[in-house]
């Protein structure tokens, strides 16, 4: 998925970081989209040095960052409820690209064993403050020993980030458990408001997101890896944070009326479509 030979969907604009327009190319095999020109190694970090990146930071600065927060503390115990529903015996948790670790935090308290992985690091600092211990990456110990094991995997909007996709669904596949469960939470481009907003769908967010899901490619690309999705769970909020953005990216400020309207008309229309801005894919081993 390399190539500029699938036709360019969208042009789409980093509003974050650089302001440079990236291309959006089909990959017409797994329905899905890659960020085209993906940065180097050495520059993808420098892609999220930015105050506004808030999963990388506890800022409470505006209204905007102070309601992003209080939906997160709603978010993060429905997280919990899908894991507690998944394995009520509270085994051991791997959360990739953890962020702050607030999540661990949240999953610890209830009983988990948890481990997680953040390469940025001024993020794992933050989550050290909150007694959450994060490595760079899962490193061949993860592997090897008994964290292999693991009974519930979660990305929760980190899988677009990856720069090898392909890398990443085998190491998934050997950290999980043959009777553990994966969640994955990931935008959806097919949605309403992604439709609605095109280039300036803030979820594209170009080029920290370097692949771009429907959920017809999560089926195909796990099903690849021996792997089935078993449920996929909407989150309905995404809808108006995503929309929120979008407006500021469109019009330059964030016009609240027009994002509400926006994301409760895309929740709607998804309740009959099932295409929601994000989407929840819960996974298993096939013929566990």
């Amino acid at each position: 998925m390399n190539t500029t030979e699938n036709p360019v969907y969208l042009r789409c604009k980093d509003h974050t970081v650089s302001g440079k327009t990236f291309s959006l190319i089909r990959d017409e095999k797994h329905q899905m989209l890659y960020t085209h020109p993906a940065p180097k190694a050495d520059e993808l970090p420098e892609y999220y040095k930015s105050e506004d990146y808030i999963s990388h930071t506890d800022a409470r600065r505006s209204w905007f960052e102070k309601i992003y927060h209080l939906v997160k503390s709603y978010a993060l115990r429905q997280k919990l409820k899908y894991i507690n529903a998944a394995d009520p015996g509270k085994g051991a948790l791997l959360d990739i690209g953890a962020g702050t670790g607030d999540f661990l935090a949240v999953a610890k308290k209830d009983g988990w064993n948890v481990n997680g992985t953040e390469p940025n690091t001024s993020a794992r600092k933050r989550a050290g403050e909150k007694g959450i211990l994060l490595f760079e990456k899962p490193d061949a110990s993860f592997v090897e020993d008994k964290r292999s094991a693991y009974d519930i995997i979660t990305m929760w909007h980190v899988l677009e980030h990856v720069p090898d996709l392909e890398r990443q669904l085998e190491e998934l596949k050997k950290l999980l458990r043959k009777n553990g469960t994966l969640f994955i939470a990931v935008p959806n481009f097919r949605s309403y408001d992604a439709e609605y907003y095109k280039e300036y769908w803030a979820a594209y967010d170009v080029p920290r997101h370097l692949w771009h899901f429907s959920s017809d490619a999560v089926r195909s690309l796990f099903s690849e890896k021996g792997m089935e999705v078993e449920q996929i769970i909407p989150m309905k909020f995404d809808a108006y944070y995503v929309s929120l953005l979008s407006e500021k990216y469109k019009n330059g400020k964030m016009n609240i009326f027009r994002a509400f309207c926006t994301g409760w008309l895309s929740n709607r229309k998804a309740a009959r479509s099932k295409e929601y801005s994000s989407l929840i894919y819960v996974i298993k081993h096939q013929n566990n």
